[in-house]
């Protein structure tokens, strides 16, 4: 049996959960389901992020502390998970003294380790409100790809870190003024001390290949940056103890969450929480966004391993969440809260959509409202849940069959692949396991109409017949539904209710039900309605404002470049439409040797398609910054030999060449592999 530690990133209480939050946290819970179901002992912990300056403003605002502001959030988290059927063995707050003790452990390794030093820092502080911006406060544009509306802290486009200071344009979102830059004398961890340690556990296997490839760029050039540790009062958060009036930054004590909940999860339980965080026989497995992977793949793993606790197992990373392809949007009413959407569906359906869509690799998921419908009708109506609809109360009566009948190896078949779904769902691969489950309800399925209990029951000397048919298809159900288990843990309880007993052990799965009672067949699921998501948006939807109109002339462009580059020839649209303009992903970047203008270049069209391409673009960018960003290639350009390697393709820039040379990035919400045009 194994012991391992599940954990989540800890949401923020500063706001509610949505169904961008959902894709980790219902992810994390079908893992963890997985394992119990396995026969593992796993723990399941999270928490609530607490600390920063946008608690302690919203607090003011709404006039009161900022202990009751995130003691309402909490219970509003917890009503909107439960409400999906997440189940956490604790859930706790980065404000608890757990916290705090395990942060002062953590700060006394990294000074004593002599990590730690003082810098003088420009920080941007707004004069109206009369505070230093946290990173979240502030939006200009990325100082690397030059992307606009980008946050303080790393950039949508490119995945860039910087400091908000370093911003170009920055705005302050809380009185939308000109932030000024004043001084401050700040705390850092000096992580480059362990940069040797770092390079080789980001690229030990514990983190997916992309995101290892992402890393590597940080390790190769420059030193890796130390890490501002610390915030000026006033701010809410945990004071320094060696360094007063100034607060551990919210990302220092947001991880170290991790470790407080489990103490307080051991407190209750009379355990240890060295047997948890500093035993080697421990699996921790940690569930977090792309978003957010620098700071649990650098820091975090710095401070652990100063501190002596054990090192994440394994780092499972997901993309974001896009509505019908585009980005969430509440003028669109596709930003969706949970509690909104609960009013209006069953949450089993997201649960088994997101499973459909859930690979192991680092992708963005995209929720699509007709395949959504069509996922639930046809799977989870149309093939299992109606195996038992359509059998159950035939044989309610009389109970399963005393000896399992002959099905023409059905059930064996069923059985031969739990393995590969356990694979499935061990490698966080749900969508491969929720496709090998319904080939199996595709076999099952036939099977039923082929002997049609209905016309059987007509017959009263066929009575055993029907019994055996009847137990052949519940028992096939069961078993999908033991598979399902994690995902659908609903079902399964119906399931269970039916057929006398817990689906509660994937073993069950190996050998069929007989001679067992039946219970009447309740409704399990019901079909989608479109009106109810058709509903669901409504109710989701925020006025936007009216766009600020447009005076013609407003923009002063020059004519400086169509003059130095008149337009083409005319074509026609068949000679347009011979191009193939597709969305990459550059997933790796480097300098070529002796060349002077190429970089060459990796790009992802999707899943294992890759093509290697060399681009003149040396003078303008470097190799490190690409890395992760969206760009546009002709696709089905013919491959052209230099002296360099082959070129697959060619990349997509405006600018007349040298340092002038823009790179065309598609917005938010693009995927690698779509079409352009």
């Amino acid at each position: 049996m194994r012991k391992i530690l599940v954990t989540s990133a800890l949401p923020y209480a500063n706001g509610h959960i949505h169904l961008g939050h959902l894709v980790e946290y219902l992810q994390t819970d079908i893992w963890v389901r997985f394992q119990k179901l396995m026969g593992n002992r796993c723990l399941y912990i999270c928490a609530d992020d607490t600390h920063g300056t946008a608690i302690s403003i919203r607090a003011q605002a709404e006039g009161r502390s900022e202990e009751d502001l995130i003691a309402e959030m909490s219970e509003a988290h917890q009503r909107d998970f439960a409400g999906f059927g997440i189940e956490f063995d604790h859930f706790g707050s980065t404000n608890s003294e757990s916290n705090r003790e395990v942060c002062h452990e953590i700060w006394k390794a990294l000074c004593d380790a002599d990590m730690v030093t003082e810098q003088e820092i420009d920080q941007l502080f707004d004069v109206s409100k009369g505070v230093f911006l946290a990173d979240r406060f502030v939006r200009g544009t990325c100082p690397v790809c030059k992307s606009p509306d980008q946050p303080g802290d790393n950039c949508d486009k490119c995945n860039a870190t910087y400091t908000p200071a370093e911003l170009i344009d920055p705005v302050s979102t809380l009185t939308n003024t000109t932030p000024e830059v004043r001084s401050a004398t700040h705390l850092f961890v000096q992580i480059e001390k362990l940069h040797d340690f770092l390079d080789e556990w980001t690229q030990s296997g514990t983190l997916p290949p992309e995101s290892a490839n992402y890393l590597k760029n940080f390790f190769l050039n420059e030193p890796l940056r130390d890490w501002d540790i610390s915030r000026p009062g006033p701010y809410f958060g945990f004071e320094i103890p060696d360094s007063p009036g100034n607060y551990w930054y919210v990302w220092f004590d947001a991880p170290i969450g991790y470790i407080g909940a489990t103490q307080d999860w051991c407190s209750e339980h009379g355990e240890s929480l060295d047997d948890w965080w500093k035993n080697p026989g421990t699996e921790i497995h940690h569930f977090i966004g792309k978003d957010i992977q620098y700071f649990h793949t650098l820091f975090w793993p710095a401070m652990l391993k100063t501190a002596g606790f054990s090192l994440p197992t394994k780092v499972h990373i997901h993309g974001f969440l896009t509505v019908d392809g585009e980005k969430m949007s509440k003028s669109r009413g596709t930003f969706i809260q949970a509690s909104t959407y609960l009013e209006h569906l069953d949450p089993s359906y997201l649960r088994y959509y997101y499973a459909t869509r859930l690979s192991s690799r680092v992708e963005d998921l995209d929720l699509n409202p007709e395949e959504f419908v069509s996922k639930i009708n046809s799977d989870l109506v149309g093939k299992v849940v109606n195996l038992a609809s359509r059998t159950a109360k035939f044989i309610q009566p009389v109970g399963l069959s005393e000896v399992y009948p002959e099905d023409d190896g059905l059930f064996e078949t069923f059985a031969s692949q739990g393995d590969a779904i356990a694979a499935a769902y061990e490698a966080g691969d749900y969508s491969k396991a929720m496709r090998m489950i319904m080939e199996l309800a595709d076999q099952a399925n036939p099977y039923v109409e082929n002997n049609a209990p209905w016309e059987l029951r007509k017959d009263p000397e066929k009575a055993q017949e029907l019994q055996d048919v009847c137990t052949v298809a519940l028992n096939l159900f069961r078993t999908l539904v033991i598979y399902l288990a994690p995902v659908l843990p609903e079902l399964a309880r119906k399931a269970g209710e039916l057929l006398g007993e817990e689906l509660d052990s994937w073993d069950l799965a190996k050998a069929p039900l007989v001679g067992q009672p039946i219970a009447k067949f309740k409704h399990m699921m019901q079909r989608v309605d479109p009106a109810k998501i058709e509903a669901m948006i409504e109710a989701s939807k925020e006025e936007a404002p009216e766009p600020e109109a447009a005076t013609p002339g407003n923009w002063e462009d020059s004519a400086d470049a169509l003059e130095a580059s008149p337009i083409a020839d005319e074509i026609s649209f068949d000679d347009f439409m011979k191009l193939d303009l597709r969305v990459v992903r550059v997933i790796e970047a480097k300098e070529v040797p002796d060349a002077r203008k190429l970089i060459q270049l990796t790009l992802s069209l999707g899943g294992d398609e890759t093509r290697n391409v060399f681009a003149g673009i040396k003078a303008a960018y470097n190799p490190e910054d690409l890395v992760g960003r969206l760009v546009v290639m002709v696709a089905n350009l013919a491959p052209r030999k230099m002296k360099f390697g082959v070129s697959e393709g060619m990349i997509i820039a405006s600018g007349p060449g040298g340092k002038d040379v823009f790179l065309l990035s598609p917005d938010e919400g693009a995927a690698p592999g779509q079409r352009v045009g």
